[in-house]
């Protein structure tokens, strides 16, 4: 089913293309680069995303072929478009050196097992807790945002070896993290990824 795109995201892409020249990134690479500018209205992210495209092409395959998705909060679930999400967070608890989040992401780890996408854009200890686990990914979209441990955090999920998303800088967010995963749900299957 293709997406109906309206006038105005339409209209915003075409101001975003004429103030930022995209043209020379590989076509998973722009999407997701320009549906993360377009989600803040931040042309910064250009240079502050870290991503390959050859990471973002097996998990868009992964993606299409069905594989879950793991959010770590609800405002990122409710950024996603067209797919159901996993996030167990109503059902975590926190305890000594164990936030919340953390333990939503352990919760979520029983519950997927290996091969997921793990969209994190709100809470830096969630993505911590995801580095400590074999969660062998189909990719991470380490994006969480704040003043603690957010940079930190993305840096060892870059320095882990996963396959990522992130950015260098403190910037982030539950909308900056679903505009990534949509980026990649939006694209359509080539012909090479169906055989």
């Amino acid at each position: 089913m293709n997406r109906i795109v309206h006038p105005i995201e339409q209209e915003s892409f075409r101001r975003l293309r004429a103030r930022l020249d995209t043209s020379h990134l590989p076509p998973l690479t722009r999407a997701v680069v320009e549906r993360v500018v377009h989600s803040a209205a931040d042309l910064e992210y250009a240079s502050d995303l870290v991503l390959a495209e050859a990471e973002l092409a097996k998990a868009h395959a992964a993606l299409h072929a069905g594989a879950p998705v793991v959010v770590d909060v609800e405002m990122v679930a409710a950024g996603i478009t067209r797919r159901e999400s996993v996030c167990r967070l109503k059902d975590a608890r926190s305890g000594p050196g164990l936030t919340r989040s953390a333990h939503a992401i352990r919760l979520a780890h029983e519950e997927v097992g290996p091969g997921a996408l793990w969209v994190i854009g709100c809470a830096p200890t969630a993505l911590e807790e995801l580095l400590t686990l074999d969660a062998d990914p189909a990719l991470v979209i380490g994006l969480p945002v704040g003043f603690v441990g957010a940079a930190e955090s993305k840096a060892a999920l870059r320095e882990s070896g996963l396959p990522a998303v992130s950015n260098v800088s403190e910037k982030g967010g539950s909308a900056v993290a679903a505009a990534a995963l949509n980026a990649l749900l939006y694209q359509p299957i080539s012909p090479e990824e169906t055989l």
